[in-house]
């Protein structure tokens, strides 16, 4: 009779990120770690979906910036086509912007990339135990929301924008015009004009410089140009 010792099985972890190195870095993290194993990388929407049968993952990290689509959107399609895969949101953008919309996305959990190992693991964990993950900050944040404290000016003026409408401000903001941001993200270039049109009634921004000078400063801000 063999009296081997069981081994549990690792858990395993997809990462979604389109900077190499980045995504080495959290890959070695990962597989250093004695109850996780990473089981698959993509670097965008396309790959990760591709990768999904092979890789079996419990949970995803998915990067919130990709080169081809939002991460939120990505988010999004894994709750559709994978309801029981569990998300944790990654990204170098600051929570008190995209935290809440993760969440709404389907994300179980926000960290952002520069904090410690030991923080981005506690994270994937915490997720992969059934909890939600997010700052005492963060949670604090949306408690005020729910019980109707009023948000400070500069994430109010945020909220009232869609996610897809901050993706056009971020890409208005990195000098794209209509035409480029409808093949960016595969849409028509009169939704585009639509979604502009949204976003200066919403930010209270009458002319299409005012918008410019909006997007290139909300851009300079998040570290995308």
């Amino acid at each position: 009779m063999s009296h081997k010792k069981q081994t549990k099985a690792k858990r395993r972890i997809l990462v979604v990120d389109d900077h190499p190195l980045l995504r080495e870095g959290i890959a070695r993290l990962i597989n250093d770690q004695p109850d996780l194993v990473v089981s698959g990388e993509a670097e965008d929407r396309a790959g990760a979906l591709a990768v999904m049968d092979a890789a079996k993952p419990d949970l995803a990290v998915v990067d919130i910036s990709l080169k081809d689509q939002n991460g939120l959107e990505l988010i999004k399609d894994f709750r559709v086509q994978f309801p029981s895969l569990l998300i944790l949101a990654l990204s170098v953008h600051d929570e008190s912007i995209y935290a809440e919309r993760a969440l709404r996305a389907g994300a179980r959990g926000y960290v952002m990339k520069r904090e410690a190992s030991e923080k981005v693991l506690e994270a994937i964990r915490s997720v992969l135990d059934g909890n939600v993950y997010i700052s005492d900050r963060i949670a604090a944040g949306i408690l005020d929301k729910v019980t109707g404290y009023p948000a400070g000016p500069v994430r109010s003026a945020l909220d009232v924008l869609s996610d897809r409408e901050m993706e056009v401000l971020m890409w208005i903001g990195k000098g794209y015009g209509s035409s480029q941001i409808s093949k960016h993200l595969h849409i028509s270039v009169k939704t585009v004009e639509a979604h502009r049109a949204n976003i200066k009634l919403k930010l209270n921004l009458p002319s299409s410089s005012e918008l410019l000078q909006c997007a290139i400063g909300w851009a300079q801000h998040m570290g995308e140009i």
